[in-house]
């Protein structure tokens, strides 16, 4: 990360310091863990009876035990608690504290720090964008922020109060969260045209960066069971994130005992044929490649979820929401014209996403940058009971999985690999948190990977919750750059 960034960290965080190779270490241990009281400067208070815990899917007691084992997380958290943002999404983010880190620095500045938009509406974009996916968690938080920060307590009211220049971003809001294919130069054009409530090309880039991480982090509220915190239930109406989900029996994760162990082993033999075989295979051919591709996308139409799901929304969301019957459409659909597949290699964020950013928001770039990278490396060599694994096949299959749904193909990449190693219930759970985490059940997260450690399945929802990030912001950065030439 860039000095200066880093140096405006510490000014504004002084409990937490640089340490080698770019993690956040805790310089100053915060005592009293939950606090007893609000905080002083008009933070969020942390619950101080956890109760139910932080997520309606893990029990408390993983979170907590797992917490135990590792003294540098608990540092972590409390320096985010004496940060005024010990929240649920903090404490299961927390199982993996070098990306929580990376994650809260983004965050951070996207709404806290310098940037072209004034603090009260990136609250209120944030609302926006969370309120897309039905998420009253967030929609809920960014409420109470929103107000925190001096916004017009009218906006509140619902999408019609708000002034004509944040209800003309609703459209691209609608788009990057269900079908970002659909994103054109027009749709920028019309943003950027002259007149009083127009917007700037700085400002557009910072909205679209807020609008894709929060539906992003919807996401992950959804495909974690992120619970409201308790003084929460009552202020913003939120409920938990599935109130369908414990329909269905709360099947312990580890139970079906031997079938569970057999998927592992099973799981564990196929990257192993998978690995041998590419040390043998002369190579795919292109054609080939591309074959493979198209049938994993065509595939991926039978993926849906298939729990029945109660639609209605609460009506402290949809005054949010214009359209709300709009949403994710499979990418290729039978008997239609599909637009054309977006090739990786065409429009890549390494060459192209980045540095655009960069060059109009310069300090999100590089710390996005910093994100994407922590949560695609990540490993902990581990696949539940076994170690010294090398799981980078897997972790790319799943990020590859998702770009896939979104239409994005990798030339150099061979889909044969996602039907290898992702098994159906895994793909239905993946592609449900992607699409439409709205949808998504505690019985699709207790059904794949029975036999793994729950921080492994929050694992893959980061992984979900970037590539996802990652797919809507190459298109809406691929619209800019052609509005731009």
């Amino acid at each position: 990360m860039q000095s200066n960034t880093s140096a405006r960290f510490h000014q504004a965080l002084p409990g937490l310091t640089q340490g080698c190779g770019g993690d956040v270490r805790v310089s100053v241990p915060v005592a009293g863990w939950p606090p007893e009281s609000p905080f002083p400067d008009g933070g969020v208070q942390v619950p101080r009876e956890l109760g139910r815990g932080p997520s309606a899917f893990i029990p408390l007691g993983e979170i907590l035990q797992e917490g135990a084992e590792s003294s540098w997380r608990q540092l972590l958290i409390e320096a985010f608690v004496s940060a005024g943002r010990g929240d649920n999404i903090t404490m299961v983010m927390g199982l993996h504290p070098q990306y929580l880190s990376s994650f809260w620095k983004t965050q951070y500045l996207l709404l806290r720090m310098d940037g072209p938009l004034p603090y009260h509406k990136r609250h209120y974009i944030a609302i926006m964008a969370a309120a897309r996916h039905q998420c009253s968690y967030l929609v809920g938080l960014h409420m109470g922020e929103f107000l925190q920060v001096g916004g017009n307590p009218a906006w509140l009211q619902g999408l019609h109060c708000a002034p004509q220049k944040l209800r003309n971003l609703n459209e691209i809001n609608k788009l990057l969260a269900h079908r970002p294919w659909l994103i054109t130069k027009e749709h920028i054009e019309a943003l950027l045209k002259t007149g009083e409530d127009s917007w700037s090309l700085a400002e557009l880039v910072q909205a679209l960066v807020l609008l894709t991480h929060y539906h992003s982090l919807a996401s992950f509220v959804f495909g974690c069971g992120i619970n409201p915190e308790e003084e929460q239930d009552g202020g913003h109406g939120c409920r938990p994130p599935s109130p369908h989900s414990d329909s269905s029996p709360a099947s312990d994760d580890s139970s079906g005992g031997k079938d569970a162990m057999q998927e592992v082993e099973a799981l564990m033999e196929r990257m192993k044929l998978l690995q041998e075989s590419q040390l043998e295979e002369e190579g795919v051919t292109q054609e080939e490649m591309a074959t493979r591709f198209e049938l994993e996308k065509t595939e991926s139409l039978l993926v849906a979820p298939s729990d029945i799901t109660d639609h209605s929304l609460q009506s402290n969301v949809l005054c949010f929401v214009e359209d709300p019957e709009f949403g994710y459409k499979d990418f290729t659909r039978r008997g239609e014209q599909a637009p054309p597949t977006f090739r990786a290699q065409d429009y890549t964020w390494e060459d192209h996403g980045f540095s655009l950013i960069n060059r109009l928001y310069p300090d999100v770039g590089q710390l996005l940058d910093e994100k994407f990278q922590v949560v695609y490396n990540l490993t902990y060599n581990t696949i539940a009971m076994h170690c010294g694994v090398d799981t980078s096949m897997l972790r790319r299959a799943i990020w590859n999985y998702v770009h896939c749904v979104f239409g994005i193909r990798y030339d150099d990449y061979d889909y044969g690999e996602v039907n290898q190693l992702l098994e159906r219930s895994l793909k239905i759970y993946i592609k449900t948190v992607a699409c439409y985490p709205e949808k998504t059940t505690k019985r699709m997260y207790t059904q794949f990977w029975r036999h793994f450690k729950h921080s492994e399945k929050v694992h893959i929802n980061l992984l979900l919750l970037e590539a996802r990030m990652q797919a809507a912001l190459l298109y809406a950065l691929r619209a800019v750059t052609r509005y731009m030439t």
